[in-house]
């Protein structure tokens, strides 16, 4: 299964800029998408549908906001659309799809960029989220969980570690977080492949020119249990994507 992670900052949008022609080129079997900013009657993704895809979405209640959704080639045994958290639900932030005795989980992790009230909103789902993790983990053992995780979590992760140490997405709190994940039997697979520098999945906007010269993060992650590291493939990041202020992050692994 190939599997692709791309936070597009409005599907429609990312139409526009060609996401639709990008998908032609069959990069992967299962598209996962965060931050839709749309329902599924809002977009005509038709065109999607032609190239083989079926699409699950998961909006927010809130219009134009947060979202997320997955297109697969393959048929999933069964959707589950959000997890026990009502707030997180109603910001349609996690969809969940079931391929055998294979779980995937498709995330957008809340931002702490609008200020405290909503950084504190991003520990307490951290710490929620983390608990949920633990619990599913024991039912089903073997999870896929990708996603835009908003955190990045090394130094390595980051063009300027020290100037960043102070700001949302590079926080000690957000980074132990990580440090947790791993700690309990997750993987890091780009890591798995990818023991260098500067590779990143997100560049700010702001600044025409941090992209072009690579000044980003890698806060987008498809990460998975420990039971499922012997099956991953190959990892990698398509900085070279270009339909939003992300780029497609890329895992595959033998089901």
């Amino acid at each position: 299964m190939r599997i692709i992670s791309y936070n597009v900052n409005g599907i429609r949008a990312a139409i526009k800029k060609g996401f639709i022609d990008w998908l032609k080129t069959d990069p992967a079997d299962v598209i996962c998408i965060q931050e839709t900013k749309a329902e599924e009657s809002n977009v005509d993704f038709s065109p999607i549908l032609d190239l083989g895809y079926t699409g699950y979405w998961f909006a927010a209640q809130k219009k134009g906001y947060s979202g997320v959704a997955v297109f697969s080639k393959i048929k999933p045994d069964k959707v589950l659309y959000g997890n026990h958290d009502q707030v997180s639900n109603d910001e349609g932030r996690i969809i969940q799809l079931f391929f055998g005795d294979i779980r995937l989980i498709n995330a957008y992790f809340p931002s702490g960029t609008s200020g405290d009230e909503r950084q504190q909103f991003k520990y307490r789902w951290l710490d929620e989220f983390f608990n949920y993790l633990k619990k599913e983990k024991k039912k089903t053992p073997k999870i896929i969980l990708c996603g835009d995780y908003n955190i990045a979590h090394k130094e390595i992760d980051i063009h300027d570690p020290k100037g960043n140490k102070k700001s949302t997405g590079f926080l000690p709190e957000e980074r132990a977080w990580m440090d947790k994940l791993f700690a309990n039997d997750w993987i890091d697979t780009f890591r798995e492949f990818h023991p260098e520098h500067h590779r990143y999945s997100w560049w700010s906007q702001r600044f025409p020119t941090v992209r072009l010269n690579n000044k980003g993060w890698r806060i987008d992650y498809i990460n998975v249990t420990k039971p499922l590291k012997d099956k991953i493939m190959d990892a990698e990041i398509f900085p070279e994507v270009k339909h939003s202020d992300h780029c497609p992050v890329y895992l595959k692994i033998n089901i």
